[in-house]
């Protein structure tokens, strides 16, 4: 009886020290999306009225938690009866996070004219949390499509393993991703604020509290830009990754060349084709009567 019992505590071990080094290696897996995520995350939710800020943030994660209790038991059942599916949802989605990267670099390059029509600027209370809610809206369905991406990918490194090590160490990353990242973004957002607060610490004119203040306020437009730019690459990697490492083809075509470039070559290419063929077919509708 107590043999038994000490066998449970032994496999109940060798399950966690499995899962513990699964979730090391999915999450190195999925750290290209979730900068994507903190960069996309950490812009949509600035813009807005210092005190609605937190609650924002707070509706978004919620949504994020939501569409990842939806994503992740279709996941697990694709990988128990459909496992070939996974390999293709994750094939798609590269193509979708390349075309989403070359997007940003054609943006980049030749900026879309952006007019502010103030006459759709709301005005009252009632306006202002319409507005927010619709941005709200826009950021869960953003995250959707991020989680989709995060799980999958995450569970392409889990697949071929016993069904409890998937569910345990997908659930894992998939909760690490939702918290970690905006709880950063919670930092992020409120950074001006927090640099506002140092610099009403002091009356004068030169002191510790005003420099840092000043800085952090500063450094606040850099650091959502700067994400944007890191986001762009990683999108970039981790779709090059996908397709560099699950097709044999182009494995052993870029051996010879390190991988991040190579990962970042193929990740480009697929960006730009895929955004060259939805042109192409938006031209085409157009011309249809």
């Amino acid at each position: 009886m107590a043999s038994g019992f000490f066998a449970l505590f032994d496999d109940i071990a060798v399950l966690m020290d499995d899962v513990a080094a699964m979730g090391k290696i999915a999450t190195k897996k999925t750290a290209g999306i979730l900068g994507d995520d903190l960069a996309v995350n950490a812009e949509k939710a600035s813009g807005f009225l210092s005190s609605r800020e937190l609650p924002v943030l707070w509706a978004i994660t919620k949504g994020s938690f939501l569409n990842k209790l939806i994503i992740l038991p279709i996941a697990f059942l694709l990988s128990a009866y459909l496992p070939q599916a996974v390999m293709w949802a994750l094939l798609i989605g590269g193509v979708y996070l390349a075309y989403e990267g070359a997007e940003k670099i054609i943006e980049f390059i030749v900026p879309h004219k952006q007019e502010k029509d103030t006459s759709e600027l709301p005005h009252s209370k009632e306006e202002v949390l319409t507005q927010e809610k619709k941005k709200i809206k826009s950021a869960i369905l953003t995250d959707f499509i991020l989680s989709v991406e995060i799980i999958i990918i995450a569970l392409g490194t889990v697949v071929g393993k016993p069904i409890v090590t998937q569910i345990m160490v997908v659930t894992f990353v998939a909760i690490v991703a939702t918290v970690g990242v905006y709880g950063i973004v919670a930092l992020i957002v409120r950074m001006d604020d927090f640099g506002y607060k140092l610099i009403a610490l002091s009356n004068k004119e030169k002191s510790i509290s005003k420099s840092i203040g000043n800085f952090l306020v500063r450094a606040l437009p850099v650091v959502i830009k700067g994400l944007g730019y890191i986001g762009t690459v990683a999108m970039l990697l981790v779709a090059g990754g996908i397709y560099v490492h699950n097709i044999e083809f182009l494995h052993e075509l870029l051996h010879s060349i390190p991988s991040l470039l190579g990962e970042f070559l193929v990740g480009l290419v697929v960006g730009f084709v895929a955004l060259g063929l939805l042109k192409l077919l938006g031209l085409l509708f157009k011309k249809k009567p």
